[in-house]
């Protein structure tokens, strides 16, 4: 029987809190029975009888009214039961959300076979449109999807992908210090493996709705698929040979060509911990320097780098699959070696239990780790408990104005953000810290991808920049982007709010002073979008950074710390805790929590804290598509001007999210990104219909979110 009939008598009356976003290993504990079991079985059936009181004739009237409810309820629950059933079998749907009645997208399931020149694709949107179209002014030629049954090689061949700067070039070198090559092994026998793209795109591939390749300097004329992507990482070759093997029953034609140019690399031995340090230090000095004594130096000082932590989040007990391996091992290759030690990634991991005493035995300590960890992982980790947080950050954390979640301040669930202040705090040899969970997958490159979004948020002015962050870019409706700036000014001038401009003033209880760079140095209208260009946004989020006031969203108030006889302090938030966040922010968050006691749920406090101290932050407009064809104004309105606060996306709207890419709920992610390793979802896909259709996926970069399983073809 389902767990949901498993009735505990305690909880009947109990209001639960709002299941907004389950954290995984989070378990349901059974509760004691409310009484204790007594034994009868050895009392003789005289004394039952004479113990057993009588019944009036009232309460035999009353027991027979009860059980003919009970048997009535349960009747009726027996018939609503089969009604239910009778009306699946006969095909009847539960009411539809409104956006389920637009036409249902295709195009990503285009596959390799389709693939062609980005001169000759047209994508699925407008092929609907201009297919339908009466006008004959309308200049798209519509073009059919097509590919050809006899031949099942890919029109074109796959080509290593590579988004680096040409770190050998002179003028690479003039600005920069000289990259030197890293490798996977200690001896230097071993290169980092390149992945592969294939130079066109799907006839047909659907458009993104939110989000702009273009606009974030990303190449929108390849498209990634499996092999390309993954094989060099062990995708395609059997454990054997030091391969993970998983292709046997995928559908393959012309995946072999990437193996003229690369290597198989046998990763049974290789130690991504100690390749990450051996990168780092034969490239330290291309580095900004973190230590206070200034170093000298003969010549003039080229340009330093920044370095970045990329940090997972994982816990004791993650099972880590063989897509996620391949997953990691690309992160690291790509955002660390092949970058020439640009990046570190760690894995941040919250040891659940908080009896085991990692912090007084190293043996405990590197035990924690074998036993939650991948090998060739080991030398990469970070431990955590919610116990040394309550140790840092001692309590109390005080004038709570509502914890929806029920849940003490230093729970994950409420606190998150807790082991990213103090990682900061223990590392501070970084200047930026990428927040990144287990459940987020990308079929794109990992450089690319990232340091194309730092560069993006670097060139933003600080004008209007908060008003942009809380909108989501849909350049089919909004044009460029720069069109989409303007128009938000517009709408700042038309509204009854003033534009964010510096740190806000609020009645507060007290407030650490903020950095002086934060003042604007000439009033809003006399700014002429100067202001923050060049400079690092110290918070890139990927889903806008909203006013949770102006919303329904169930945490909006869990805020502490803060006088309760004052307003509410002004908040801003971002759903999902992905982000990348500076050490300027982060060393701030730090001297908030233990110095003034202010904390806020952890979507809404790295955004609130930016917020409250004039930093920069921006939400990045990456690729976020659908899997319906809204119409333009319908997903404007919804997404970025709902109605009243109750319909905003960010609270009981979030329901418009299922349909996309990439939010906490969205459905639609974990479906595509298995189509795409092969699977078959929903009967549709597979190898089968891959084999006798236009053949595997290829899509171009994106972000997926949640992935919470991996399936391949079967």
């Amino acid at each position: 029987m389902s767990s949901r009939f498993n009735l505990n008598p305690r909880k009947l009356f109990i209001r639960t809190r709002f299941n907004y976003e389950k954290l995984p290993g989070v378990e349901s504990q059974a509760a004691s029975p409310p009484y204790g079991a007594k034994s009868w079985k050895n009392r003789p059936m005289w004394a039952n009888r004479l113990q057993r009181p009588r019944m009036s004739f009232a309460r035999v009237v009353m027991l027979a009214i009860t059980s003919v409810l009970i048997l009535s309820m349960v009747g009726t629950g027996v018939y609503q039961r089969r009604v239910r059933t009778e009306q699946q079998r006969k095909g009847e749907e539960r009411k539809q959300y409104h956006w389920e009645h637009y036409p249902r997208l295709r195009g990503f399931f285009n596959g390799v076979r389709m693939i062609v020149s980005p001169n000759d694709w047209v994508a699925e949107q407008d092929f609907v449109k201009y297919s339908q179209s009466e006008n004959p002014e309308d200049n798209i030629k519509p073009k059919q999807p097509h590919w050809s049954k006899e031949n099942k090689e890919p029109p074109l061949d796959p080509l290593p992908f590579n988004p680096y700067p040409d770190f050998d070039s002179a003028e690479y070198q003039k600005q920069y210090e000289k990259v030197e090559t890293c490798t996977l092994d200690a001896e230097g026998k071993i290169d980092p493996p390149d992945i592969y793209a294939y130079p066109g795109i799907p006839q047909n591939m659907s458009l993104p709705f939110f989000g702009s390749y273009e606009e974030l300097n990303m190449n929108e004329k390849v498209c990634f698929e499996r092999f390309g992507r993954f094989g060099p990482y062990g995708y395609s070759y059997p454990e054997a040979e030091g391969g993970l093997g998983l292709d046997g029953k995928s559908e393959k034609h012309g995946a072999d060509k990437i193996w003229r140019t690369e290597n198989k690399i046998d990763y049974r031995n290789v130690d991504w911990g100690s390749a990450q340090k051996r990168c780092f230090e034969k490239n330290k000095v291309r580095f900004r320097e973190h230590k206070t004594e200034k170093r000298e130096e003969a010549a003039p000082a080229k340009k330093k780098l920044p370095r970045h932590a990329y940090i997972l989040r994982t816990w004791t007990g993650y099972k880590y699959s063989n897509y996620q391996m391949l997953t990691i091992r690309a992160m690291i290759n790509e955002l660390a070696l092949k970058s020439g030690g640009e990046y570190d990634v760690h894995f941040l991991l919250h040891v659940k239990d908080d009896s085991l005493p990692i912090w007084s035995s190293e043996e405990i300590y590197q035990k924690t780790i074998e036993d939650n960890l991948p090998k060739e992982f080991w030398g990469m980790a970070t431990l955590w408990s919610e116990q040394q947080m309550r140790m840092y950050y001692p309590e109390p954390f005080g004038n709570n104005v509502y914890n929806h979640a029920k849940a003490p301040v230093h729970s994950v669930y409420r606190s998150a953000h807790f082991a990213m202040q103090w990682f900061s705090q223990v590392h501070p040899e970084y200047d930026f810290y990428w927040n990144w969970e287990m459940d987020l997958r990308l079929t794109g490159h990992y450089y690319e991808f990232n340091n194309n979004i730092g560069e993006w948020a670097k060139r933003q002015p600080r004008k209007g920049i908060w008003e942009r962050a809380s909108r989501y870019y849909i350049p089919e409706l909004h044009g460029s982007y720069k069109n989409f700036t303007e128009m938000v000014e517009e709408e700042i001038y038309s509204s009854d709010e003033k534009p964010v401009w510096g740190p806000p003033q609020f009645d507060n209880s007290g407030m650490l002073p903020s950095p002086p760079e934060t003042e604007p140095p000439r009033p809003y209208l006399q700014d002429n979008y100067e202001w923050g260009v060049g400079e690092d946004a110290d918070l890139i989020t990927f889903n806008p950074i909203f006013d949770p006031a102006k919303t329904n969203w169930v945490f909006r108030d869990d805020v502490s710390g803060y006088d309760l006889e004052l307003p509410e302090p002004p908040r801003r938030c971002a759903i999902i805790t992905v982000s990348r966040l500076s050490k300027r922010l982060l060393d701030i968050m730090h001297r908030e929590t233990f110095l003034m006691k202010h904390h806020m749920f952890p979507e809404m406090w790295p955004p609130s804290v930016a917020f409250h101290h004039g930093l920069k932050a921006v939400y990045a407009p990456h690729a976020v598509y659908f899997d319906h064809n809204w119409p333009l104004e319908a997903i404007d309105g919804t997404f970025n001007h709902p109605p009243k606060p109750t319909d905003s996306v960010f609270g009981w709207g979030e329901h418009n999210q299922l349909g996309n890419s990439f939010y906490y709920n969205a459905g639609f992610s974990s479906e595509l990104w298995r189509r795409w390793l092969g699977s078959r979802e929903y009967d549709q896909g597979g190898t089968e219909e891959e084999e006798t259709g236009s053949g595997r996926l290829c899509m171009r970069s994106t972000l997926f979110h949640p992935v919470k399983y991996e399936k391949g073809p079967e």
